[in-house]
């Protein structure tokens, strides 16, 4: 006989396993399945490549002769230690906050290094989607619930269509130069555009470079030869304007400045062993670039503009423009960061990624903190990453109307984005684009 859950139902875990599974980079990551009467709930982790010193600790076995080091057996057996503390709490998986403390608990570490914030972050993600399912709601309600938000916003995409950093193997020093479709009146109108646009960006660097340049990095944007920045910025411009999408689509910029910081200066040639020192730039000129680039073209938003401890070029950055300042290097989704960044006004926007701070409860409480103070929140992606579509529920759900989850190119940046297109279904007339209030969706 079938058996019915009323939403009042208590659904308690009976199940906790892990595995190691791949990313779309090829290195190996953690898997979550969680076991509940209601069915199996799963959750894949993602991991990063520009990884801030402040995060929480990504555990892996450091095992040379095995997967270059990168295998992830010891957060495995943690998860195998998380289990039984959380089956035995007898807490319904929709307490999300208390199964996390018990978690961060158990680790009593202030980076999640005892256990690792992929075994943690694993259990958190599986129990969210459990608590969904107990609730007989989608996950972007649940999580909005969580978060105590009652308006929900679908997110303007920040596509990432060229690649550079340590994302590509081109010269480029910036990291990732973005569209943002903040002329759209909905979110598939946002994909036409994004989708449109990157296909008109292949064939302008096809002209330009050759076919061989259209090569795309580790998040689905190109990665043309080129080491101009300001190179890059022309390129788009000119696939939106063929696109036919001019003053309706933005530029954001993902500099991950903390890459080419050297001895208190920033090197834009740090790809190459043998950099010219004399070449190096102080933080003043870097930011007389930036100002030069929000001049000449649409930018509306810079993220990781300057090293994650160069405190006075950030403040100086957020006092003198008024475009968005993302902290992701800064502020890594911690609350202490966040608190000593708004006290230094060193930005004005959050760049919320689950894994830096390790659980759904944290998550939501870093955006409602980031939030509070008057900041923006940006929900983004890893660059190595799975087709696990959490986040896409989670920036509706907290509706911060504003997501980078990689070009509109390959598997697992895509998942994201058509998971949020099947919400902007389910929604239907209810569905709100974000647009040119991303920054602010509720005002």
């Amino acid at each position: 006989m079938k058996r019915t859950f009323s939403s009042a139902a208590k659904t308690l875990v009976k199940k906790i396993q892990a595995r190691q599974i791949f990313d779309s980079r090829g290195n190996p990551t953690v898997e979550v399945d969680l076991v509940t009467d209601l069915g199996l709930f799963r959750a894949a982790l993602p991991s990063g490549a520009s990884t801030g010193v402040h995060e929480a600790l990504e555990l892996r076995d450091k095992d040379k002769a095995n997967y270059h080091g990168k295998s992830v057996f010891k957060a495995i057996k943690n998860v195998a230690l998380i289990a039984p503390e959380v089956i035995k709490s007898q807490l319904c998986v929709t307490q999300q906050c208390q199964i996390d403390e018990i978690m961060v608990n158990l680790d009593g570490t202030e980076n999640k290094s005892k256990l690792g914030a992929n075994a943690i972050l694993g259990v958190s993600l599986a129990v969210a989607k459990a608590g969904a399912a107990t609730k007989k709601v989608s996950l972007f309600k649940h999580l909005a619930d969580l978060a105590g938000n009652k308006d929900i916003i679908l997110p303007v995409p920040a596509f990432n269509v060229i690649n550079g950093g340590s994302h590509a193997g081109n010269k480029l020093a910036m990291q990732e130069f973005m569209i943002l479709p903040t002329g759209a009146k909905s979110f598939t109108e946002a994909m036409k555009m994004g989708s449109e646009v990157y296909h008109h960006l292949k064939n302008v660097i096809k002209a330009q470079f050759g076919l061989d340049a259209t090569a795309v990095g580790d998040e689905g944007g190109f990665a043309p030869n080129i080491q101009n920045n300001e190179d890059a910025l022309n390129l788009i411009i000119e696939a939106i304007k063929k696109a036919g999408y001019e003053g309706k689509i933005d530029i954001g910029m993902d500099i991950a400045a903390s890459e080419f910081y050297k001895d208190g200066q920033y090197d834009l040639d740090f790809k190459n062993p043998k950099s010219d020192k004399s070449k190096w730039i102080s933080g003043e000129k870097l930011l007389e670039m930036y100002k030069g680039f929000i001049k000449k073209f649409p930018v509306v938003s810079i993220e990781d503009p300057f090293d994650q401890d160069d405190w006075t070029s950030w403040s100086a950055i957020t006092s003198s423009t008024d475009i968005q300042i993302v902290g992701d290097d800064l502020t890594v989704t911690n609350p202490k960061r966040i608190q000593t960044a708004v006290e230094k006004k060193a930005c004005n926007c959050l760049l919320l990624k689950v894994n830096q701070i390790g659980s759904v409860t944290e998550s939501i409480k870093a955006h409602l903190l980031a939030k509070s103070n008057g900041w923006g929140t940006m929900v983004s992606h890893r660059s190595g990453e799975t087709e696990d579509t959490f986040i896409a529920d989670l920036v509706v759900g907290l509706s911060t109307g504003q997501i980078k989850t990689g070009a509109p190119c390959r598997s697992e940046r895509l998942a994201k984005y058509n998971q949020i297109l099947r919400i902007e279904e389910e929604l239907g007339t209810k569905a709100k684009y974000a647009g040119r209030n991303f920054k602010f969706p509720h005002k």
